[in-house]
Protein backbone atom coordinates (compact mmCIF):
# COMPACT_ATOMS: atom_id res chain seq x y z
CA UNK A 1 0.00 0.00 0.00
CA UNK A 2 1.20 3.36 -0.97
CA UNK A 3 1.03 6.37 2.39
CA UNK A 4 0.80 9.57 1.45
CA UNK A 5 2.04 10.55 4.91
CA UNK A 6 3.28 8.20 7.72
CA UNK A 7 1.29 10.05 10.60
CA UNK A 8 -1.32 12.94 10.45
CA UNK A 9 -1.76 15.25 13.26
CA UNK A 10 -5.27 17.42 13.88
CA UNK A 11 -4.38 20.39 15.83
CA UNK A 12 -1.88 22.76 15.89
CA UNK A 13 -2.30 24.13 19.67
CA UNK A 14 1.36 23.34 21.85
CA UNK A 15 0.78 19.92 21.69
CA UNK A 16 0.51 19.52 17.91
CA UNK A 17 3.17 21.51 17.11
CA UNK A 18 5.40 19.64 19.68
CA UNK A 19 4.06 16.67 18.37
CA UNK A 20 4.95 17.54 14.61
CA UNK A 21 8.28 18.66 15.62
CA UNK A 22 9.38 15.91 17.73
CA UNK A 23 8.21 12.97 15.33
CA UNK A 24 9.00 15.13 12.29
CA UNK A 25 12.65 15.56 13.63
CA UNK A 26 13.02 11.58 14.09
CA UNK A 27 12.55 11.27 10.01
CA UNK A 28 8.93 10.20 10.00
CA UNK A 29 6.56 12.00 6.90
CA UNK A 30 3.78 14.31 9.06
CA UNK A 31 0.72 16.10 7.47
CA UNK A 32 -0.36 18.74 10.67
CA UNK A 33 -3.79 20.00 9.89
CA UNK A 34 -5.46 23.33 11.85
CA UNK A 35 -8.74 25.30 10.78
CA UNK A 36 -6.72 28.54 11.75
CA UNK A 37 -2.92 28.84 12.34
CA UNK A 38 -1.65 29.19 15.26
CA UNK A 39 -2.04 32.66 17.12
CA UNK A 40 1.63 33.83 17.69
CA UNK A 41 1.76 37.40 18.78
CA UNK A 42 1.37 38.62 22.19
CA UNK A 43 -1.23 41.87 21.09
CA UNK A 44 -2.79 39.94 17.58
CA UNK A 45 -6.41 39.31 18.35
CA UNK A 46 -6.80 35.67 19.81
CA UNK A 47 -3.69 35.69 21.41
CA UNK A 48 -3.47 33.48 24.40
CA UNK A 49 -2.73 34.97 27.50
CA UNK A 50 -1.92 32.20 29.61
CA UNK A 51 1.54 31.03 30.39
CA UNK A 52 2.69 27.24 30.39
CA UNK A 53 5.49 25.89 32.99
CA UNK A 54 7.58 23.42 31.07
CA UNK A 55 9.43 21.11 33.28
CA UNK A 56 13.02 19.59 32.93
CA UNK A 57 11.38 16.59 30.87
CA UNK A 58 9.52 18.74 28.56
CA UNK A 59 13.02 20.69 27.94
CA UNK A 60 14.77 16.96 27.54
CA UNK A 61 12.19 16.10 25.10
CA UNK A 62 11.92 19.86 22.91
CA UNK A 63 15.80 19.56 22.94
CA UNK A 64 15.85 16.35 21.07
CA UNK A 65 12.92 17.75 18.39
CA UNK A 66 15.01 20.86 17.98
CA UNK A 67 12.81 23.48 19.36
CA UNK A 68 14.23 24.17 22.46
CA UNK A 69 16.86 26.82 21.49
CA UNK A 70 14.29 28.88 19.74
CA UNK A 71 12.29 28.91 22.75
CA UNK A 72 14.80 29.46 25.47
CA UNK A 73 15.24 33.02 24.92
CA UNK A 74 11.55 33.84 26.17
CA UNK A 75 11.56 31.43 29.53
CA UNK A 76 11.78 32.35 33.10
CA UNK A 77 13.42 29.80 35.31
CA UNK A 78 11.56 27.91 38.26
CA UNK A 79 13.35 27.69 41.17
CA UNK A 80 11.31 27.53 43.80
CA UNK A 81 7.36 26.35 43.99
CA UNK A 82 5.53 28.75 47.00
CA UNK A 83 2.71 27.26 49.01
CA UNK A 84 0.50 29.94 50.76
CA UNK A 85 -2.72 28.60 52.66
CA UNK A 86 -4.02 31.99 53.52
CA UNK A 87 -7.23 30.24 54.44
CA UNK A 88 -6.52 31.59 58.25
CA UNK A 89 -4.78 34.80 59.84
CA UNK A 90 -1.51 33.10 60.02
CA UNK A 91 -1.10 31.63 56.83
CA UNK A 92 1.04 28.38 56.41
CA UNK A 93 3.99 29.23 53.81
CA UNK A 94 6.11 26.26 52.78
CA UNK A 95 9.41 26.53 49.51
CA UNK A 96 9.57 23.72 47.20
CA UNK A 97 13.42 24.22 46.08
CA UNK A 98 14.65 22.37 42.90
CA UNK A 99 18.06 22.98 44.46
CA UNK A 100 17.33 19.86 46.98
CA UNK A 101 16.66 17.52 43.96
CA UNK A 102 18.83 18.79 40.90
CA UNK A 103 21.37 21.84 39.90
CA UNK A 104 18.36 22.86 37.67
CA UNK A 105 15.60 24.36 37.83
CA UNK A 106 12.11 22.26 38.13
CA UNK A 107 11.50 24.44 34.61
CA UNK A 108 10.84 26.90 32.90
CA UNK A 109 7.43 29.90 32.48
CA UNK A 110 7.06 30.64 28.82
CA UNK A 111 4.11 32.62 27.46
CA UNK A 112 1.72 30.50 25.51
CA UNK A 113 2.06 32.83 22.05
CA UNK A 114 5.45 32.87 22.29
CA UNK A 115 5.37 28.71 22.52
CA UNK A 116 3.24 28.46 19.82
CA UNK A 117 5.51 30.31 17.54
CA UNK A 118 8.85 28.29 18.96
CA UNK A 119 6.90 24.88 18.11
CA UNK A 120 5.74 26.80 15.02
CA UNK A 121 9.05 27.82 13.63
CA UNK A 122 10.65 24.78 14.20
CA UNK A 123 8.03 22.56 12.85
CA UNK A 124 8.13 24.83 9.80
CA UNK A 125 11.66 24.40 9.17
CA UNK A 126 11.35 20.28 8.71
CA UNK A 127 11.14 19.53 5.27
CA UNK A 128 9.47 16.28 7.10
CA UNK A 129 6.56 18.64 8.07
CA UNK A 130 3.53 19.81 5.99
CA UNK A 131 1.54 22.42 7.48
CA UNK A 132 -2.04 23.02 6.47
CA UNK A 133 -3.88 25.43 8.14
CA UNK A 134 -7.31 25.90 7.34
CA UNK A 135 -8.67 22.41 6.91
CA UNK A 136 -9.67 20.05 9.56
CA UNK A 137 -10.53 16.44 9.42
CA UNK A 138 -14.41 15.37 8.26
CA UNK A 139 -14.02 11.97 7.93
CA UNK A 140 -12.19 8.82 8.85
CA UNK A 141 -11.95 5.37 7.84
CA UNK A 142 -9.51 2.95 9.83
CA UNK A 143 -8.66 -0.47 8.67
CA UNK A 144 -5.69 -2.96 9.95
CA UNK A 145 -3.38 -1.56 7.12
CA UNK A 146 -3.95 2.16 7.44
CA UNK A 147 -6.46 5.46 8.18
CA UNK A 148 -7.99 6.94 5.22
CA UNK A 149 -8.60 10.71 6.04
CA UNK A 150 -10.71 13.11 4.21
CA UNK A 151 -9.96 16.79 4.98
CA UNK A 152 -12.45 19.74 4.37
CA UNK A 153 -11.34 20.93 1.36
CA UNK A 154 -12.12 17.23 0.10
CA UNK A 155 -8.15 16.50 0.27
CA UNK A 156 -7.67 12.74 0.85
CA UNK A 157 -4.94 11.14 2.61
CA UNK A 158 -3.88 7.36 3.40
CA UNK A 159 -1.79 7.51 6.60
CA UNK A 160 0.09 4.89 9.24
CA UNK A 161 -0.59 6.77 12.09
CA UNK A 162 -3.61 9.52 12.79
CA UNK A 163 -2.74 11.61 16.07
CA UNK A 164 -5.50 13.91 17.62
CA UNK A 165 -4.91 16.41 18.93
CA UNK A 166 -7.50 18.36 18.47
CA UNK A 167 -8.80 19.35 21.95
CA UNK A 168 -10.96 18.51 24.94
CA UNK A 169 -13.91 18.28 22.03
CA UNK A 170 -11.85 16.13 20.33
CA UNK A 171 -14.08 15.26 16.72
CA UNK A 172 -11.81 12.84 16.16
CA UNK A 173 -12.27 11.12 19.28
CA UNK A 174 -15.76 11.40 18.65
CA UNK A 175 -15.25 9.35 15.18
CA UNK A 176 -13.58 6.53 16.81
CA UNK A 177 -16.34 6.72 19.51
CA UNK A 178 -14.72 6.68 22.41
CA UNK A 179 -16.62 7.39 25.58
CA UNK A 180 -15.24 10.51 27.93
CA UNK A 181 -15.52 11.15 31.25
CA UNK A 182 -16.30 15.19 31.97
CA UNK A 183 -15.98 16.65 35.58
CA UNK A 184 -17.36 20.25 35.99
CA UNK A 185 -16.05 22.10 38.84
CA UNK A 186 -18.02 25.06 38.63
CA UNK A 187 -15.01 27.10 38.16
CA UNK A 188 -13.52 29.77 35.74
CA UNK A 189 -9.73 30.62 35.54
CA UNK A 190 -9.15 34.04 34.76
CA UNK A 191 -5.71 34.19 33.22
CA UNK A 192 -3.83 37.94 33.23
CA UNK A 193 -0.52 39.73 34.03
CA UNK A 194 0.91 41.68 37.36
CA UNK A 195 3.26 44.43 37.50
CA UNK A 196 4.50 44.18 41.40
CA UNK A 197 6.64 45.29 43.83
CA UNK A 198 8.99 43.45 44.81
CA UNK A 199 11.13 40.85 42.38
CA UNK A 200 10.09 37.34 42.31
CA UNK A 201 13.27 35.86 42.27
CA UNK A 202 12.37 32.56 40.07
CA UNK A 203 9.60 31.44 42.53
CA UNK A 204 6.64 30.64 41.23
CA UNK A 205 4.09 31.49 44.51
CA UNK A 206 0.50 29.14 44.71
CA UNK A 207 -1.76 31.09 47.20
CA UNK A 208 -4.70 28.83 48.65
CA UNK A 209 -8.04 30.27 50.27
CA UNK A 210 -10.95 28.75 49.29
CA UNK A 211 -12.52 28.65 45.36
CA UNK A 212 -9.45 27.69 43.83
CA UNK A 213 -6.28 28.79 43.90
CA UNK A 214 -4.53 31.94 42.75
CA UNK A 215 -1.41 31.26 41.17
CA UNK A 216 1.66 34.16 40.49
CA UNK A 217 4.19 32.39 37.84
CA UNK A 218 7.48 34.42 36.96
CA UNK A 219 7.57 36.12 33.85
CA UNK A 220 10.75 38.51 32.69
CA UNK A 221 11.06 42.16 34.13
CA UNK A 222 9.68 44.38 31.34
CA UNK A 223 9.64 48.02 31.10
CA UNK A 224 11.98 48.14 34.03
CA UNK A 225 8.79 46.32 36.05
CA UNK A 226 9.13 42.98 37.88
CA UNK A 227 5.72 41.04 36.52
CA UNK A 228 4.31 37.70 36.90
CA UNK A 229 1.40 35.75 34.88
CA UNK A 230 -1.55 35.26 37.21
CA UNK A 231 -4.01 32.25 37.30
CA UNK A 232 -6.84 33.05 39.26
CA UNK A 233 -9.68 30.05 40.13
CA UNK A 234 -12.72 30.49 41.40
CA UNK A 235 -16.16 29.63 41.26
CA UNK A 236 -18.01 30.66 37.70
CA UNK A 237 -20.54 33.02 38.65
CA UNK A 238 -18.16 35.17 41.14
CA UNK A 239 -15.38 34.85 38.41
CA UNK A 240 -18.25 36.59 35.67
CA UNK A 241 -18.81 39.53 37.87
CA UNK A 242 -14.96 39.96 37.90
CA UNK A 243 -14.44 40.09 34.25
CA UNK A 244 -16.77 42.77 34.19
CA UNK A 245 -15.57 44.73 37.09
CA UNK A 246 -13.32 47.62 35.87
CA UNK A 247 -10.36 47.45 35.90
CA UNK A 248 -9.76 49.19 39.00
CA UNK A 249 -11.66 47.26 40.54
CA UNK A 250 -10.74 44.22 39.50
CA UNK A 251 -7.28 44.91 40.20
CA UNK A 252 -7.93 45.92 43.80
CA UNK A 253 -9.79 42.47 43.70
CA UNK A 254 -6.69 40.65 42.65
CA UNK A 255 -4.73 42.52 45.52
CA UNK A 256 -6.72 41.75 48.28
CA UNK A 257 -6.72 37.56 47.27
CA UNK A 258 -2.83 37.69 46.60
CA UNK A 259 -2.02 37.70 50.47
CA UNK A 260 0.28 40.38 49.46
CA UNK A 261 2.94 37.50 48.84
CA UNK A 262 4.85 39.94 46.38
CA UNK A 263 4.01 43.66 47.18
CA UNK A 264 1.20 45.40 45.44
CA UNK A 265 0.09 44.22 41.80
CA UNK A 266 -0.44 46.38 39.13
CA UNK A 267 -2.66 44.95 36.19
CA UNK A 268 -1.52 44.72 32.52
CA UNK A 269 -4.35 45.49 30.19
CA UNK A 270 -5.79 42.19 28.98
CA UNK A 271 -8.14 39.43 30.79
CA UNK A 272 -9.31 36.17 29.69
CA UNK A 273 -11.25 33.45 30.88
CA UNK A 274 -11.47 29.85 30.93
CA UNK A 275 -13.91 26.87 32.34
CA UNK A 276 -12.25 24.23 34.51
CA UNK A 277 -12.97 21.21 33.67
CA UNK A 278 -11.63 17.68 33.97
CA UNK A 279 -12.06 15.03 31.12
CA UNK A 280 -10.15 11.74 30.54
CA UNK A 281 -11.08 9.60 27.56
CA UNK A 282 -11.98 5.91 28.05
CA UNK A 283 -9.50 4.69 26.16
CA UNK A 284 -6.51 6.37 24.38
CA UNK A 285 -6.42 4.31 21.18
CA UNK A 286 -8.55 2.85 18.66
CA UNK A 287 -7.02 1.41 15.29
CA UNK A 288 -4.62 3.75 13.73
CA UNK A 289 -5.56 5.98 16.22
CA UNK A 290 -4.03 8.19 19.04
CA UNK A 291 -5.29 10.25 21.79
CA UNK A 292 -2.84 13.11 22.82
CA UNK A 293 -3.06 15.41 25.26
CA UNK A 294 -6.10 17.39 25.91
CA UNK A 295 -8.09 14.98 23.07
CA UNK A 296 -7.41 11.93 26.08
CA UNK A 297 -7.12 14.61 29.26
CA UNK A 298 -7.63 17.54 30.34
CA UNK A 299 -7.26 18.92 34.03
CA UNK A 300 -7.59 21.78 36.07
CA UNK A 301 -4.11 24.00 35.73
CA UNK A 302 -2.61 23.23 38.96
CA UNK A 303 0.85 22.09 39.54
CA UNK A 304 2.28 22.25 35.93
CA UNK A 305 0.77 19.17 35.18
CA UNK A 306 -1.38 19.60 31.62
CA UNK A 307 0.97 20.35 28.85
CA UNK A 308 3.79 17.87 30.38
CA UNK A 309 1.81 15.45 30.93
CA UNK A 310 0.77 15.59 26.91
CA UNK A 311 4.23 16.14 25.72
CA UNK A 312 5.23 12.68 27.92
CA UNK A 313 2.09 11.65 25.87
CA UNK A 314 3.86 12.46 22.46
CA UNK A 315 7.64 11.72 23.57
CA UNK A 316 5.97 7.70 24.26
CA UNK A 317 4.54 7.95 20.60
CA UNK A 318 7.92 9.23 19.72
CA UNK A 319 9.89 5.95 21.14
CA UNK A 320 7.12 3.57 20.22
CA UNK A 321 7.76 4.55 15.88
CA UNK A 322 11.60 4.20 16.99
CA UNK A 323 11.01 0.39 17.82
CA UNK A 324 7.89 -0.90 15.63
CA UNK A 325 5.45 -0.45 12.75
CA UNK A 326 3.91 3.12 12.88
CA UNK A 327 0.41 2.68 14.03
CA UNK A 328 0.34 -1.05 14.78
CA UNK A 329 -1.90 -2.30 16.89
CA UNK A 330 0.89 -3.65 19.24
CA UNK A 331 2.66 0.00 19.19
CA UNK A 332 -0.65 1.30 19.72
CA UNK A 333 -1.63 -0.94 22.71
CA UNK A 334 2.38 -0.18 24.41
CA UNK A 335 1.40 3.36 24.06
CA UNK A 336 -1.90 2.90 26.30
CA UNK A 337 -0.43 0.82 29.16
CA UNK A 338 2.40 3.70 29.11
CA UNK A 339 -0.09 6.49 29.41
CA UNK A 340 -3.07 5.60 30.78
CA UNK A 341 -1.90 4.85 34.21
CA UNK A 342 0.36 7.63 35.12
CA UNK A 343 -2.53 10.14 33.62
CA UNK A 344 -4.87 8.72 36.28
CA UNK A 345 -2.84 8.95 38.42
CA UNK A 346 -1.67 12.79 37.89
CA UNK A 347 -5.72 13.18 37.38
CA UNK A 348 -6.52 11.83 40.77
CA UNK A 349 -3.98 14.29 42.59
CA UNK A 350 -4.91 17.44 40.70
CA UNK A 351 -8.89 16.31 41.54
CA UNK A 352 -7.68 16.16 44.77
CA UNK A 353 -5.59 19.59 45.51
CA UNK A 354 -8.53 21.25 43.15
CA UNK A 355 -11.26 20.17 45.76
CA UNK A 356 -9.37 20.88 48.98
CA UNK A 357 -8.58 24.22 47.94
CA UNK A 358 -12.39 25.11 46.56
CA UNK A 359 -13.34 24.14 50.22
CA UNK A 360 -14.76 26.59 52.33
CA UNK A 361 -14.87 24.69 55.43
CA UNK A 362 -12.85 25.15 58.29
CA UNK A 363 -11.92 21.30 58.97
CA UNK A 364 -10.91 20.76 55.61
CA UNK A 365 -8.92 24.16 55.53
CA UNK A 366 -7.14 22.69 58.78
CA UNK A 367 -6.43 19.71 57.11
CA UNK A 368 -4.93 20.84 53.99
CA UNK A 369 -2.98 23.48 55.83
CA UNK A 370 -1.56 20.66 58.05
CA UNK A 371 -0.81 18.34 54.73
CA UNK A 372 1.08 21.75 53.09
CA UNK A 373 3.22 21.39 56.23
CA UNK A 374 3.72 17.82 56.10
CA UNK A 375 4.60 17.25 53.05
CA UNK A 376 6.96 20.08 53.20
CA UNK A 377 8.99 19.22 56.80
CA UNK A 378 9.47 15.43 56.01
CA UNK A 379 12.65 15.51 53.71
CA UNK A 380 12.21 12.36 51.89
CA UNK A 381 8.10 12.76 51.38
CA UNK A 382 9.37 16.47 49.85
CA UNK A 383 11.57 15.20 47.62
CA UNK A 384 9.70 12.28 46.41
CA UNK A 385 6.88 14.86 45.75
CA UNK A 386 9.04 16.54 43.69
CA UNK A 387 10.85 13.70 41.74
CA UNK A 388 6.82 13.03 41.02
CA UNK A 389 5.71 16.35 40.14
CA UNK A 390 8.77 16.75 37.67
CA UNK A 391 7.32 13.62 35.98
CA UNK A 392 10.81 11.88 36.63
CA UNK A 393 12.46 9.23 38.77
CA UNK A 394 15.29 11.14 37.94
CA UNK A 395 16.13 14.55 36.81
CA UNK A 396 19.15 15.99 34.82
CA UNK A 397 22.22 16.32 37.17
CA UNK A 398 25.40 18.62 36.42
CA UNK A 399 23.65 21.29 34.16
CA UNK A 400 23.13 24.82 34.63
CA UNK A 401 19.95 26.27 32.59
CA UNK A 402 20.92 28.31 29.84
CA UNK A 403 17.44 30.07 30.11
CA UNK A 404 17.66 33.46 30.92
CA UNK A 405 16.25 34.56 34.45
CA UNK A 406 13.49 37.30 34.83
CA UNK A 407 16.34 40.05 34.77
CA UNK A 408 16.96 39.96 31.08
Amino acid sequence: MTFDTDILIAGAGPSGLAAACALGAEGHRVVLVDPAPPVTGEDAPGADLRTTALLQPARTMLERAGAWDGLAPRGTALWKMRIVDAAMPDPVVRDFDARDISDAPFGWNFPNWALRGALLDRASSLDTVDLRFGLSVTAMLRRNAAARVTLSDGTRLTARLVVACDGRDSALRRMADIPVRRVDYGQTAIVFAVAHDRPHEDVSVEVHRSGGPFTLVPLPDREGEHRSGVVWMDDAAIQQARMEMSDADFAAAANERSADVLGHLRLVPGRAAWPILSVLAGRFTARRLALVAEAAHAMPPIGAQGLNTSLKDIATLRDLAATGEIGSDSMLDAYARARQADVALRMAGIDLLNRSSIAGLVPVQRLRRAGVAAFHDVPPIRRALMHLGLGATETPQGRRPDVQSAKT
